[in-house]
């Protein structure tokens, strides 16, 4: 790496997925990195925990032993529609499925195993002057480095102090997600349509049953607990109605979110180069975001690398990861938002759902159009 002045040479704003990737990537191949991450390790989050396969020759490279956290082997696509009207297609590259509790602390130590700070603590600013940044924690610390990447989430307090441009729109989406016990099978991600919304279904390890699902806050604000609205709209995809009876929860209350944004957002943005939900968030029906996420932390990475390297400018390394960025995501991001937006008026969201599963070709079509290839290290 080229000499700096700087106490680091990259921080990573978030230690989730992305920015865990990201991580061991810089570190493997001897870069001083710093990851900055608000919460304690292990956590849950609300997420399909769904893989695509086209992660796997990447963490092949980056040593990341997947098998090892026994994932669930998915090959098939069950989609239904709010009446229960069923199609079912395999999956071209197949996925699996591993909690973000697990998957997350495994990355967490193999990150620390490479020699990767990991401060628990909340950026309150980032300043970017004579080439380099400041970064100041919520601790009173001040840290320095030549680049910083960007991996905090859907939606965070610094994207307001940014003034990101999608931060001031109102968003309908609530996401809600819990983990269950019950039998499923474990080689098929469910997605179920049900009025103002969908619901993602798959194993995880540890026989868990993961149920995550996105509806619209209108719909869901109508009742007065999750509970109750589960019952009486949720589980009117009959479905869904099943898995419910016949599972029982192991959370002793579901985990939220809420003001999920399908927005444009900047992939780079105060000399940033922001990676996963962070630069842009594919609609959960698209089944991709964890795969996205780390192959937008490989972009990212790589580009870090060459500027930290001299072997391009700032200027180059931003344009370079927005290039990137687009020809993998833009089309996919694309498609997310129609989707999104699809699902957002209830007539609309019949009528696709009812064309997917009169037409069953149809569902094919948006695995090929929302999933990438396999991500291999001589290609970007």
């Amino acid at each position: 790496m080229k000499d700096s002045n700087c106490d680091t040479e990259v921080i990573i704003i978030g230690g989730g997925l992305a920015g865990l990737i990201s991580a061991i990537h810089l570190t493997k191949l001897g870069c001083k990195v710093v990851v900055i991450e608000k919460n304690s390790y292990p956590k849950h989050k609300v997420c399909g925990e769904y893989i695509s396969n086209e992660v796997l020759p990447y963490f092949a490279w980056l040593d990341v032993e997947i098998e090892s956290l026994n994932p669930t082997h998915i090959s098939t696509l069950q989609f239904s529609s709010e009446s229960g009207r069923t199609i079912e297609t395999r999956l071209p590259l197949g996925g699996f499925g591993i909690s973000r509790y697990t998957l997350d602390e495994f990355l967490y130590e193999k990150a620390l195993s490479q020699n990767c700070e990991i401060l628990e603590d909340q950026v309150n600013e980032v300043i970017f002057k004579d080439d380099s940044f400041e970064i100041h924690l919520a601790s009173g610390k001040i840290l320095t480095s030549k680049v910083v990447l960007g991996g905090f989430g859907k939606r965070s307090n610094l994207d307001v102090k940014m003034k990101r441009n999608f931060i001031e729109k109102k968003s309908p989406w609530l996401g809600v997600k819990s983990h269950y016990q019950g039998e499923f099978d474990e080689k098929v991600v469910g997605l179920h349509n049900f009025k103002g919304g969908y619901c993602g279904v798959s194993k995880v390890e540890n026989n868990l049953l993961n149920i995550c699902y996105l509806t619209n806050f209108k719909s869901f604000k109508k009742f007065k607990n999750i509970e109750e609205f589960q019952g009486k709209v949720f589980a009117q995809n009959p479905h869904l109605k099943n898995i419910l009876e016949n599972s029982t929860t192991v959370f002793e209350k579901p985990l939220t979110i809420s003001q999920i944004c399908f927005e444009k957002k900047k992939n780079v943005e105060d000399h940033i180069l922001m990676m996963g939900d962070t630069a842009g968030l594919i609609h959960p029906l698209c089944g991709n975001g964890m795969a996205m996420a780390i192959h937008s932390a490989k972009l990212a990475s790589e580009q870090a690398i060459e500027f930290l390297n001299a072997n391009i400018s700032r200027e180059q390394m931003e344009q370079k990861y927005t290039l990137n960025w687009n020809k993998n995501f833009k089309r996919r991001l694309w498609y997310g938002r129609i989707l999104g937006s699809t699902f957002e008026h209830s007539k609309l969201s019949e009528i696709l759902t009812s064309l997917i599963t009169y037409l069953p070709f149809l569902l094919p079509v948006i695995i090929r159009k929302t999933h990438g290839k396999e991500i291999n290290m001589t290609q970007n």
